[in-house]
């Protein structure tokens, strides 16, 4: 990674306000080409104003100021960019809302959100009808085919074509510090929380941190808008002046086409999806693309991507609440590695009691920024949780790390989800990393289940790929040899499917409360004992 001066100044607002930006860029680059979609059409950068700006007006005429909270429900597209962009070009806070949001989760968030008003998916709306809608007044119906709600007034799409010429005048400049959006977090260990977020935060986790992006690239937004992961790579081609292509979720089969037709130079591949891409067949077509840059997280064999797609491979660390602190220069030479901390950011490798741990040794990561406002500024109406989050002026990320000699970050686990097993500490990502390298596992989830001895005992739950078969028998011989015997799970669960979060976070918890199930399979009671290999004395 390349070094680069950094000042700790909160910088100025024209680089990293989104309206400054949309303002700025249309005259500019007024005819250069920013957004593409899947459909082949495209925005340029003036037309993306003057969509931004109607989008505006129109909120304004239903009763937005600028700080009001507005609710966006909406898959990728047009209609999910413009009321972003329209929402923070008047100053208002942009809260977008997971498509799987259902039942009591949809309640929570509606009521911790505070919003009069929300821009929805016509065939979503139907959901309201069974839950407290709190302070929700309006729901603009965007598409699909919206079903009325008792107490609420549903509004037509057109609510959201208001004259580009008409935008009132804020009531004061937007300035870096204030908050941009409300993103929900995955709520994998209680309620989601709201995490705010400023334009500056945003700002620097992407349009700062992603160093090898340029205006000559096209990013990709295969990841949905809602999620941390689509927002910050839009704002960070907004940011440099370069381009995106809209999708409206990833798919295998069609990811090369769509790379090609929409000229993408970057994309990113979370989980499972580089896996997926490395099963398709080999070919010639695996070079015969624009595609120059993958962000893979979590970094799974580089350089054999690299090499067979023609590509630099990057990767990061990043969550919601922080900004992209550790990032890896291209192909990452130390295998696992999440890469080295950038500038402009402190880390540090704590025990329980915040206390830096020694190189080598596992702890919790703890984040801050050298620049105020470059990181969260708080859970929305949740004290607790941000106290809890920010104790002693460090951000706790909840997640086990160890760095070694030279500075490389590597992540061990969630620090919830570490097992030990007769004395010894087990990463579930470690075991998962290997487990998932069969070719007939999807995805995998290493949990702790209570052992008869005394601690832990392992069980690995596997959903399979499409058309797979696999016996648990054979997914622990083909284990034995690939990784420490302690590690070799006891007990194999087959599931058609993972249990998960709205945002398709494996839900361990439900794993680990479920326990040693009726179709769990246990190799000790088949036979199989493992033990501590011997060594010839020396």
């Amino acid at each position: 990674m390349p070094k680069t001066w950094f000042d700790p100044r909160v910088p100025d607002s024209d680089i990293c306000v989104l309206r400054n930006l949309v303002d700025q860029r249309s005259e500019g680059s007024a005819d250069q080409v920013f957004a593409k979609f899947a459909d082949c059409g495209e925005w340029t950068f003036r037309g993306l104003r003057e969509i931004t700006r109607s989008s505006a007006a129109a909120l304004q005429a239903l009763g937005i100021r600028q700080g009001d909270h507005v609710l966006s429900w909406l898959p990728n597209g047009r209609d999910a960019l413009r009321v972003w962009f329209g929402l923070n070009y008047i100053g208002a806070v942009y809260v977008p809302i997971n498509l799987a949001y259902r039942g009591r989760l949809l309640e929570h968030v509606i009521a911790n959100s505070d919003a009069r008003l929300m821009v929805a998916h016509g065939d979503l709306v139907g959901r309201l009808a069974d839950i407290d809608c709190a302070l929700l007044e309006r729901v603009v119906a965007v598409g699909g085919s919206p079903e009325p709600v008792s107490g609420i007034a549903i509004l037509a799409a057109d609510a959201l074509d208001g004259d580009p010429d008409a935008v009132l005048p804020l009531e004061r400049p937007i300035q870096p510090w204030d908050t941009q959006s409300i993103i929900y977090t995955s709520g994998t260990t209680g309620p989601s929380k709201g995490v705010l977020s400023s334009y500056l935060h945003l700002y620097s986790m992407a349009g700062e941190a992603f160093y090898f992006l340029t205006e000559r690239d096209r990013y990709m937004i295969v990841l949905p808008l809602f999620h941390v992961g689509g927002t910050l790579a839009v704002f960070a081609m907004l940011a440099k002046g370069g381009s995106i292509a809209v999708i409206e979720a990833f798919d295998t089969k069609s990811i090369w086409r769509l790379v090609c037709e929409t000229e993408t130079t970057c994309l990113v591949l979370l989980g499972v999806m580089a896996n997926f891409i490395t099963s398709l067949p080999k070919g010639p077509a695996d070079r015969d693309h624009p595609l120059t840059k993958v962000i893979m997280v979590p970094v799974q064999n580089a350089p054999a991507f690299s090499e067979r797609f023609g590509v630099d491979v990057y990767t990061v660390f990043n969550m919601t609440e922080i900004s992209s602190p550790i990032i890896s220069a291209p192909n990452p030479p130390v295998n696992g590695s999440c890469g080295k901390k950038r500038e402009g950011v402190d880390v540090r490798i704590v025990d329980e009691n915040d206390l830096e741990v020694e190189v080598g040794e596992v702890g919790e990561l703890v984040v801050r920024t050298q620049r105020p406002w470059a990181m969260n500024h708080g859970y929305y109406k949740n004290p607790e949780a941000t106290a809890a989050a920010w104790r002693n002026g460090w951000f706790h990320t909840g997640d086990a790390f160890r760095m070694d000699e030279e500075g490389n970050y590597f992540f061990v686990d969630r620090l919830k989800d570490v097992i030990r097993r007769r004395g010894e500490n087990i990463s579930s990502f470690e075991v998962e990393t290997e487990v998932i390298t069969h070719p007939a596992v999807k995805e995998a989830a290493a949990v702790a289940v209570p052992s008869e001895l005394s601690e832990d005992e392992v069980l690995i739950a596997v959903s399979l790929a499409e058309g797979e078969t696999l016996r648990p028998e054979e997914l622990v011989t083909y284990l034995i040899p690939r990784m420490p015997h302690y590690m070799v799970p006891r007990y194999v669960r087959i599931m058609a499917a993972l249990p998960k979060t709205p945002t398709q976070k494996i839900l361990k918890r439900t794993l680990r409360s479920e326990g040693i199930t009726a179709d769990t399979w246990d190799r000790e009671r088949a036979g199989i004992r493992l033990k501590r290999e011997k060594l010839a004395e020396i």
